[in-house]
Order: structure tokens, then C-alpha cells, then sequence
């Protein structure tokens, strides 16, 4: 364990909502990203937002693209981004989406977005603003482009990389993040944070894959469920939408990965029971969240 790290071993519980509750109680999560053939992505992370408890989810994708995003979220609004015939995101793009962010609670930007010009400025916008933002698949891929981001940042924000997305984002080697984990964690969030300036919000890195680990610099949690059925696409997709759910909720970005790493991974426990390691898909979570929700609410 490295040092000056308090090792957190059991997940926040959530509190029973009150009888008198509606959705605007709930948080409102505004989830960017989907492309041609990724369209997906964004489907499974809007939908797993809805699941884990966001009383209302908005999905911002390429024009060219909503309506067939749309029949896959039918419990979720939607933006359409203005797009070039790749949909490939245009300038009006980034007003657009910051205008529907000022009436959210948090954004989670990255799955199916792709990497590109356009891209890069829904990103380089979404760390400019002040809600808390997740950042997960191609919006990390787009984070690399960008040096001075820790600079840039105004936000509280979730990195969610998986090991090969870890090295582009540190100039690490694969082989050699997975030889210590939580050093090769621990030293990036120290190397982030001593970028960013002094008053910056909350950092909170989820490096992802067997005992996902998920820590803001000072205090780490080592996940303990989950299982190899696990490692499929949409995978991340689902538990983006998790972690922008609790936090829209008003989670503490640290407790909310942790929480949704938690429950992200007990939910591939109960479903692996019914269908297998080997023939386990990222959509079949989303039917054991509600059994794992139980097990952390108070």
C-alpha cells in the first residue's frame, strides 16, 4: 500500500429515500458521447444512469444518430448535436451541450464519442465548467490529446480507465501498471494533482480490471467483486452511467466510484449465476442492478 493512503475496506451505504420523494430529488445526469457504430455505448450507459437512481437522465449524441439512441433509452431524454455527415460533433456542438449541462447535476462523456476534432472540444469545454464530469472510454482516449488538462480543469472530475487507457494517459508501459496497481494509481493522481492548481476540486482516478481500484490521492478502495464473464464490451459503458448516477444523487465523487465500482461488479456476480462466465454480456447488469442496489441501501 503506498504511503499516506488510508485504505477504505467497505462501501458507503445509501440512505432509504423518502416517501415524499420525485425525481427532481434525484439528480439529473447529462451522459455525451455515441457515434456511427458506437451507438451502443451510449445507450447502455444512459440506461444503467437510469438504473442506478438518476430521477432524470439526458443523453447528448450526433444528430445523425438520436433517434435510433432514443428507441434503445425510452426513459431518457435526449439532445441531438449538431454533426457534419460523419457525425463528427460541429462547432454549435459545444453550446449545445453546455447548455444542457447547466441544467444537470454531473456530465459523463466518453462512450462511443470516438476521437476527433470535434471531440475535442465538447472535452476541452466540459473540463472548463463546473459540474462534476465522468470521464470514461474515448473521452479519455480525447484527454490524451490534451497536455495541460490538470491546468485546464474547473471541475470535479472521475478518470475511469481501463489498463491500456491508463498508459496512454501516463506514458507507462501495460505490464508495468498491472505489477502495482495501486503504486501506479497512487503516483498518477499525485502527478495530476501537483499539475492542477492549488483550489482545484476533487480528483478521483478508477483504475479498472481485476480489483478495480479507485482512489482521489489520500484514501484507496480495492474492489472485491466481479468476475472475468465481466471483461466484454459495454462493460466501462455500464458503470459510467453508475458512478454519473450516484453522483448526480449528491455522492462525494470518491464514494460514488466506489459504491458503483461495488455495485457494478456485484451485479456480474448475480448475473453470472444465470448465464455464465462465457456467455455474460455488459446489458445482462443492468437486470441485477435493482438486486444489488438492496444491498447497499440503509
Amino acid at each position: 500500500m503506498p504511503r499516506k493512503m488510508q485504505k477504505i475496506t467497505d462501501v458507503p451505504m445509501l440512505a432509504p429515500r423518502r416517501r415524499d420523494g420525485h425525481k427532481g430529488d434525484f439528480g439529473k445526469a447529462l451522459i455525451v458521447g455515441g457515434s456511427e457504430g458506437m451507438i451502443g455505448a451510449v445507450a447502455l450507459a444512459a440506461n444503467a444512469a437510469l438504473r442506478g437512481g438518476a430521477g432524470l437522465v439526458t443523453f447528448a449524441v450526433p444528430r445523425t444518430i438520436q433517434q435510433t439512441v432514443a428507441l434503445l433509452c425510452p426513459c431518457a431524454t435526449s439532445v441531438a448535436l449538431a454533426c457534419n455527415e460523419r457525425s463528427e460533433p460541429r462547432s454549435e456542438a459545444v453550446g449545445q451541450m453546455l447548455q444542457a449541462a447547466e441544467r444537470c447535476d454531473v456530465l459523463a462523456i466518453g462512450p462511443g464519442m470516438a476521437v476527433g476534432a470535434g471531440q475535442l472540444n465538447l472535452l476541452r469545454a466540459a473540463l472548463e465548467q463546473n459540474h462534476p464530469l465522468v470521464l470514461d472510454a474515448d473521452g479519455l482516449n480525447n484527454l490524451c490529446r490534451i497536455d495541460d488538462w490538470p491546468k485546464r480543469r474547473q471541475c470535479p472530475l472521475v478518470l475511469t480507465p481501463h489498463p491500456g487507457e491508463f498508459a496512454r494517459l501516463t506514458g507507462r508501459s501495460v505490464q508495468e501498471i498491472q505489477s502495482d496497481r495501486q503504486a501506479a494509481a497512487h503516483d498518477a493522481m499525485e502527478r495530476w494533482t501537483s499539475a492542477a492548481k492549488t483550489d482545484a476540486p476533487a480528483l478521483v482516478c478508477v483504475l479498472k480490471g481485476a480489483e478495480t481500484v479507485v482512489t482521489n490521492g489520500r484514501r484507496c478502495y480495492v474492489n472485491n467483486t466481479g468476475n472475468p464473464g465481466m471483461a466484454s464490451g459495454g462493460s466501462g459503458d455500464v458503470l459510467t452511467g453508475l458512478i454519473a448516477a450516484l453522483v448526480a444523487q449528491g455522492c462525494e465523487p470518491f464514494d460514488a466510484a466506489c459504491i458503483a465500482v461495488w455495485i457494478h461488479g456485484r451485479a456480474g456476480d448475480l448475473a453470472v449465476k444465470e448465464w455464465g462466465e462465457v456467455s455474460l454480456i455488459a446489458s445482462d447488469r443492468l437486470d441485477f442492478l435493482p438486486q444489488a442496489f438492496q444491498q447497499v441501501v440503509g
